[in-house]
């Protein structure tokens, strides 16, 4: 039996968690090589966030936001072709080879899911896999503000949730659609990259397609999605203005969609949608997005300082009248000013919400302002509560 010890961190101000006790298997002069299946129980039994496998590099287990290399050895290409070809098929593993990467994900065990990304770094191929939580968070679990709850009884629009990847988006994202379907009779869609947290029939249904084997891109999915009777849509990541546009179109046409971008901030988000089309389209894309774009929620992910592991922190933008005129007069820069304004709408800003973080001793003071999308309102609101405690 082989001991798994954590080496050196990126951050070597803080102590190493205790060294985890994990089979390895033995292989001669070259060292200890560990399975694949000893490395998916450490990530389990530890609640990493990732694993990454690489050649010239022992494993890496991402924990509470750190990444940690285990005291194994260094990986030789022959290793790292056992480890994928654990969990890969060879149609997945040809296909990154030659188109660079894939995505997939996979079942460990009874219950433990993982989403894998194999890719080619330097002519030899990575490893990225990402832990699924086992259970679906509740809103209230992962601190959603309670506006979000309203946004889920509308009967049509766009909500976008935004984040860098990451922060948990996809978490967010699948506790509203179980939500949706634990609290009523519709009919969901979601179109995958891939699918992540599998979804039960419970008071609606869910129908769940993944790229690349259910349908062979997100806007071809979201165009077929329309023609299945959906109540709501569920597109994983808007990556074109093809797939842009067809989700504001359902959106019009009494739909309520779910999307992501890889944006912060709401009115960086309006702006990113409206950039990504042609300059002749993008006034009648504002008018669109005025009309129906009716929440931006941007999600970050902090290291907490009151206990191990990391809080989710938000920003919520609800389209108001005077929201929905500033979107399409492009005033996009006066956003942020309304949000700060606008709470007896639900809203919050990213400000105020790491403000409220600090003060309550759960993030460090620095992370306020390194997170923050305005600096220098974070401080004056920072200076303001101190100065009233």
């Amino acid at each position: 039996m082989g001991i798994f010890r954590f080496g050196k961190t990126s951050s070597p101000e803080h102590p190493a968690p205790a060294a985890p006790s994990v089979p390895a298997l033995q292989t001669g002069p070259r060292g200890n090589f560990v399975p694949m299946e000893d490395l998916l129980r450490l990530v389990v039994e530890e609640n990493a966030s990732d694993l990454h496998i690489s050649v010239a590099s022992p494993p890496c287990i991402r924990l509470h936001g750190r990444l940690l290399k285990l005291e194994t050895r260094a990986l030789f290409p022959e290793d790292i072709d056992k480890l994928i070809a654990a969990i890969a098929s060879p149609a997945q593993i040809e296909r990154a080879r030659t188109e660079g990467s894939v995505d997939f994900a996979f079942t460990f065990g009874d219950r433990d899911r993982f989403r894998a990304s194999l890719y080619v770094q330097k002519a030899t191929m990575a490893l990225a896999l990402r832990l699924i939580p086992r259970r679906m968070l509740s809103l209230e679990e992962i601190g959603l503000p309670p506006a979000v709850h309203e946004l889920l009884k509308l009967p049509r629009g766009l909500i976008l949730m935004t984040g860098p990847t990451g922060s948990g988006k996809t978490t967010s994202l699948a506790a509203m659609v179980d939500v949706i379907n634990a609290s009523g009779s519709a009919h969901i869609i979601t179109i995958e990259d891939p699918i992540e947290y599998v979804h039960e029939h419970k008071g609606g249904m869910v129908h769940q397609r993944e790229i690349g084997s259910d349908v062979p891109t997100f806007s071809e999915g979201l165009r077929r999605a329309l023609r299945q009777d959906p109540d709501v849509i569920l597109v994983g990541e808007m990556r074109d203005p093809e797939t842009m546009e067809t989700a504001i179109t359902a959106a019009e046409t009494g739909h309520l969609v779910f999307s992501t971008l890889h944006t912060t901030g709401a009115g960086r988000t309006v702006d990113r949608i409206v950039d990504g089309f042609p300059a002749h389209q993008q006034e009648q894309i504002r008018v669109q997005l005025s009309m129906n774009l009716k929440a931006v929620i941007s999600q970050l992910l902090i290291p907490r300082i009151d206990k191990p592991g990391r809080i989710a922190v938000f920003e919520v933008m609800v389209n108001t009248h005077s929201l929905g005129a500033l979107i399409r007069d492009n005033k996009t820069y006066r956003i942020a000013s309304e949000i700060q304004t606008g709470a007896k709408y639900g809203m919050v800003s990213m400000e105020a919400s790491l403000v409220d973080l600090y003060l309550g001793g759960v993030i460090a003071r620095e992370e306020v302002f390194n997170k923050a999308q305005d600096p220098e309102m974070a401080a004056q609101l920072l200076a303001g509560r101190e100065t009233r405690r």
